[in-house]
């Protein structure tokens, strides 16, 4: 059932299944569902043949109404961790629907208590999805520590009311640890992992503008990495190709003098990283001017440039 849709209706005294415009907020909304009415076993049981022998939405479409109360109930239990209300709604009842196109009148239980487990789920998947950019759950022991570690610490430190210094810290002792590892069946390693993990400080990306307006980079600036972005690779690969299949090309189309000076100059580096030979050591091999020399450099570079030119 979708929470656009349903959010700007509600139940028509007239006809109690359909549903009328406008409400327009999650309060309408959540008051709409809850004065849904509840299906008896016996319409339960009907409505779910009807769906799954003769593939009748409508009576699907009951089974969901009549359930949207549950997902409501269910949602608010995971409030405490940040996420609007609206989308955990919104994912607990995909969740519902889904719990009803599997649903198996036959098997001698309602809706409700199959229809819990598939609620939960999606609300779980969503969490674990948006909760964190970086997931901090995948295995299972860790989803078992993501949803029951907070729970269980405040139960803990209730219940540990001898301990004086124990009540007031966050962190969980080593005996806490191994009752929790022992009670949800994971490792205590697990444990502690989980608890560094959500005690963890969320840290945004994006940079903000600082108190006297101006802008302070955030990490974002630092972790975006340029090196493989597609246009800077064929860019680099096209540099390196007239770095050197390029130049050597270009090497060709001059006179054997004029390419001596060009690598004399630009090209040579000697063991003590030093260049070529000035315009005044070739000046005097060659019997002409430093003049000379530089005149004949600009002309052979601009060969050179119109060859890589056509080389690109």
């Amino acid at each position: 059932m979708s929470l656009a849709i349903a959010s700007n209706t509600a139940l028509a005294p007239a006809n109690p299944w359909s549903l009328v415009p406008p409400l327009g907020n999650l309060d309408a909304y959540i008051s709409a569902a809850n004065r849904l009415p509840m299906l008896t076993l016996e319409e339960e049981q009907r409505f779910a043949r009807q769906y799954r022998d003769d593939n009748d939405l409508e009576a699907a479409g009951k089974l969901v109404l009549s359930h949207l109360r549950l997902v409501v109930s269910v949602s608010r239990q995971y409030l405490g961790y940040g996420l609007p209300h609206g989308d955990l709604i919104q994912e607990g009842n995909v969740g519902l629907m889904k719990a009803v196109k599997r649903f198996d009148p036959d098997q001698g239980v309602r809706l409700v208590s199959y229809a819990l487990h598939w609620i939960k789920a999606e609300i779980h998947e969503y969490i674990l999805k948006n909760w964190r950019m970086v997931k901090v759950a995948t295995t299972k022991a860790q989803r078992k520590l993501f949803f029951n570690l907070r729970s269980m610490k405040q139960r803990f430190k209730s219940n540990d009311a001898a301990a004086d210094m124990a009540t007031h810290r966050d962190t969980l002792s080593p005996a806490q640890v191994r009752a929790m590892a022992d009670e949800l069946n994971v490792s205590a390693e697990d444990v502690l992992e989980m608890e560094t993990r959500l005690s963890g400080g969320d840290v945004l990306l994006d940079p903000m503008a600082s108190d006297d307006g101006e802008e302070v980079y955030g990490p974002i600036s630092y972790l975006t990495d340029s090196n493989h972005e597609p246009l800077a690779v064929i860019e680099a690969h096209r540099r390196d190709l007239l770095a050197s299949d390029g130049i050597a090309s270009a090497l060709e189309v001059l006179d054997p003098r004029s390419r001596r000076i060009v690598e004399e100059r630009w090209l040579k580096v000697n063991d003590d990283n030093s260049g070529g030979m000035t315009l005044h050591e070739l000046a005097a091999e060659y019997g002409v001017s430093a003049e000379r020399i530089r005149q004949i450099e600009v002309v052979a570079m601009k060969k050179m440039k119109t060859a890589l030119v056509d080389y690109a």
